[in-house]
């Protein structure tokens, strides 16, 4: 129910709006309706423009850039993944809750908590003061915010990483437990920086997706060096239906390193 208070405003708004100007409906909402009409245009004929302008081999440039990069190698080792300038904040925000137990923090908790906040602003926010004199707790949190928001950019734009720098920290834990040999160690470097770990899991590090095994006693099956590097250079060659991509950038001698670690990890206990 609104207040008399309220009401009285209202009245007041309704006078100085016949007496001076026009009402927001329908006339600001008609603005606003055709200026994004026009914005969406744009976009869609940018979109156009890049697409009819460029060719359909990468790197064949239009107006706009070119409709294709060079292809997608799933076996690169050189290739770290960053986001767009836009979620810096949010990339750098998992560099400091880089713990699996607060990462849904960083991801989901504090950016919804924020968003929740933002919304709720017309229903806790009822104060009919708006000179930025008179809100200095509104004119603090806005400013802690920009603040935050900024440093957190410019630090994820300017963090520095190694190739798979978390996972190969952990070889030499990893050479301890499986007894490598020094191939069997540079062999372990490769498969903390090709990615290996995004699907399968070893020593308790990594991640299963797509049904991909746990490596860590991945020797013990006696398999061979050989089907190892048959295995790396085409997996669905070897086992029909794999998933898993095919590692074909790799030099002899990695093949061999890589296939001599497999052979050599014989679980937890195996080099004991």
């Amino acid at each position: 129910m609104a207040t008399k208070d309220q009401r009285r405003d209202f009245e007041l708004y309704k006078k100085d709006v016949a007496r001076r100007g026009k009402p927001f409906y329908p006339y600001a909402m008609f603005h606003d309706t055709v200026m994004s009409f026009v914005v969406v245009s744009v976009i869609i004929g940018l979109a156009a423009l890049w697409y009819f302008t460029s060719g359909e081999k990468p790197g064949d440039a239009g107006v706009l850039g070119p409709r294709y990069a060079a292809e997608a190698d799933p076996g690169t080792t050189q290739f770290i993944p960053r986001p767009d300038w836009y979620f810096y904040f949010l990339f750098y925000l998992l560099r400091i809750f880089k713990w699996p137990e607060s990462v849904i923090l960083a991801t989901v908790g504090i950016p919804t908590l924020l968003m929740i906040l933002l919304f709720m602003v017309p229903f806790y926010d009822r104060r009919r003061e708006r000179r930025i004199s008179r809100r200095p707790v509104a004119v603090v949190a806005a400013l802690l915010v920009i603040a935050s928001m900024g440093i957190l950019t410019y630090k994820g734009a300017t963090a520095k990483e190694s190739l798979g720098s978390e996972n190969v920290a952990k070889v030499p834990e990893w050479t301890k437990a499986q007894n490598l040999s020094q191939v069997g160690v540079e062999g372990a470097k490769i498969f903390a920086q090709a990615g290996c770990l995004g699907c399968h899991t070893y020593l308790g590090a990594g991640s299963p997706n797509l049904g991909a095994p746990d490596l860590s006693a991945e020797g013990a099956k006696g398999r061979g060096i050989q089907f190892q590097i048959d295995h790396l250079m085409c997996p669905s060659c070897v086992n029909p239906g794999s998933p898993m991509p095919a590692f074909k950038n790799f030099t002899k001698e990695q093949y061999q390193q890589l296939a001599t670690f497999l052979e050599e990890s014989k679980g937890p206990k195996g080099g004991g």
